[in-house]
């Protein structure tokens, strides 16, 4: 079907077009008897910049279609690169035996580290501030082009964004890990830990239980890197997954006893669902299995972290450092005078609450 174009060009004339034509094939020919049928003083830039549009949209969609054309979540894609072995590990819920799972129902995945452009590579790289600095220039202007030119810019766009990844890899060669848990076992993790002014507890090793993104981590990959590590006696990553054993006993059971049941039933790879089952059976409540992700990843992790911190703290001011301890006057036990035990409270005089932060929370 014949639609008219409602925009006029500046001559006053109004330009017919077959909408129902989808392919860029099919309209360059309606173009073309367009421009055979139309004399040629009436042929004017405004009118064949209509024309171009009228084909280069067509183009647009059919590259869309296949997934060429820089579309915004795309250009998030490769400018982040958040496709990555590493960030996969990091979100999906059973981790790197994710991964496993996913490449094998989907050959055609492809895992690389994540890579980012930082200002070392821009300082470093040469021609890599240049190039950035062209790319700057083509998103101010892809802001306020159109048609033809919009097209043009969002393709040469896409081109710079990988090059600027290619640049990068020709100085500087990101490496790529074959197996993680295999290589936990071999890495020296000694730490040192220290207070800093906030009275937060850091550690310098790669991997520490104060950290609950490293803790959720190990628990991805609990069966794993325990099977790798059982009988490596010299390897510090055995006897990480020793404390954690300590600490998951100390916290979870008597205090959390669901989630004690959830984080071993997570272990042994029962999926959500039936998780869901198991702990209505048990224990007579019903989570989502959104709810059930969001406990395993943020809640169970998080508990754990807290309780190592307050471990190494209670120890650190019994025998290293002289602490301060006072009284909870709701439950009557000492506790350590710090911001992980009392809340902070600027107008007592030792800036603490005098209820300590467990009886506050079961009130709540």
């Amino acid at each position: 079907m014949n639609e008219i174009i409602n925009n006029s060009t500046a001559e006053g004339d109004y330009i017919k077009m077959d909408y129902s034509l989808e392919s860029p094939s099919a309209r360059v020919e309606k173009v073309k008897e367009i421009i055979a049928n139309t004399p040629s003083e009436k042929l004017t830039p405004i009118y064949l910049e209509k024309l171009s549009d009228y084909i280069v949209f067509a183009m647009e969609k059919e590259e869309r279609k296949q997934r060429k054309i820089l579309t915004p979540n795309r250009l998030v894609t490769i400018n982040k690169r958040e496709t990555s072995f590493e960030g996969l590990v990091g979100k999906l819920e059973n981790g790197e035996d994710g991964i496993y799972g996913m490449i094998t129902n989907d050959k055609n995945v492809i895992f690389s580290p994540k890579v980012g452009i930082s200002d070392e590579d821009i300082k470093n790289i040469p021609g890599m501030k240049e190039l950035r600095e062209a790319i700057t220039s083509i998103e101010s202007q892809l802001k306020t082009a159109r048609g033809k030119r919009s097209f043009l810019l969002r393709k040469q766009l896409i081109e710079m964004r990988k090059d600027q990844y290619v640049l990068k890899n020709l100085y500087n060669k990101p490496i790529y890990f074959m197996n993680i848990t295999k290589s936990l076992s071999k890495l020296d993790l000694s730490e040192k830990i220290s207070i800093n002014k906030n009275g937060e507890v850091y550690s310098s090793s790669l991997i520490n239980l104060f950290d609950p993104k490293h803790i959720s981590a190990l628990l991805c990959n609990y069966s794993k890197i325990k099977e790798d590590s059982w009988d490596k006696f010299n390897s510090d990553i055995k006897w990480i997954m020793e404390d954690l054993d300590a600490l998951v006993e100390q916290t979870l059971p008597s205090h959390f006893p669901l989630l004690y049941d959830l984080l071993i039933f997570k272990i042994d790879g029962m999926p959500n669902i039936d998780i869901q089952e198991q702990l209505q059976e048990k224990h007579g409540i019903k989570h989502s299995v959104e709810y059930i992700s969001s406990l395993w990843r943020n809640k169970i992790p998080n508990l754990l972290a807290e309780q190592a911190t307050k471990n190494w703290l209670i120890w650190h001011f019994t025998i290293e450092e002289r602490g301060k301890w006072k009284r909870c006057s709701r439950c009557g036990q000492i506790k350590l005078a710090h911001n992980n035990f009392f809340s902070k409270n600027n107008t007592s005089k030792d800036h603490f609450y005098s209820i300590c932060k467990e009886c506050r929370n079961k009130k709540k």
